[in-house]
């Protein structure tokens, strides 16, 4: 289990994760977080892009399921003009 540490709120909404918690993950500055807020409980979870590797897998599953599906690349394209039309 993780070692607890605490923190305040400053007057700016603005929260500082204890150095400690900083180091054993590998926070830097400039990272970004998602944040959730659910009765007295606040979630920060990181937000790192995939690796190339991991993208590469992703476009490659996304491909294969369009291809099961039967779309072709100007489906793909009708579709975003068809969208970009209702805004």
């Amino acid at each position: 289990m993780a070692d607890l540490a605490t923190t305040r709120l400053s007057s700016k909404g603005q929260v500082v994760i204890p150095e400690d918690v900083r180091d054993r993950l590998r926070l830097k500055p400039g990272d970004q977080f998602v944040v959730v807020g659910e009765g007295d409980v606040v979630i920060l979870k990181t937000i790192s892009p995939p690796s190339m590797k991991e993208f590469d897998g992703l476009v490659s599953k996304a491909r294969s399921q369009a291809r099961r599906a039967g779309l072709k690349p100007g489906d793909v394209a009708a579709a975003i003009r068809k969208v970009r039309a209702h805004r």
